[in-house]
């Protein structure tokens, strides 16, 4: 990964947290991230676990990040799941 990747990469990450903790300090939610964003923070995340010079520490709280975002993905790939629909013989849609 280039130099200027890493930063950029790096950058949204702290962006994201930032984001996060000023939510939850204000009481709110942070949104949760669309599917294929999940899948983008996994990827990173998967990659970071395999960095040679990381951290204990580091490897424990990413590893948490992931296990939580895999928890994430998994609900949303359920609800996506039981919201297939069929046509029904008169045209309309109906929930499988």
């Amino acid at each position: 990964m280039a130099m200027a990747e890493k930063k950029k990469t790096a950058g949204k990450k702290a962006v994201q947290e930032t984001i996060s903790t000023q939510e939850a300090a204000a009481g709110k939610e942070a949104p949760l991230p669309t599917l294929e964003e999940g899948f983008a923070m996994l990827d990173e995340i998967t990659r970071t676990l395999g960095e040679e010079n990381i951290t204990l520490e580091k490897a424990f709280s990413e590893y948490k990040k992931g296990m939580d975002l895999l928890r994430i993905c998994n609900e949303q790939i359920d609800r996506i799941e039981k919201q297939v629909l069929v046509l029904n013989e008169e045209g309309g849609l109906d929930e499988f």
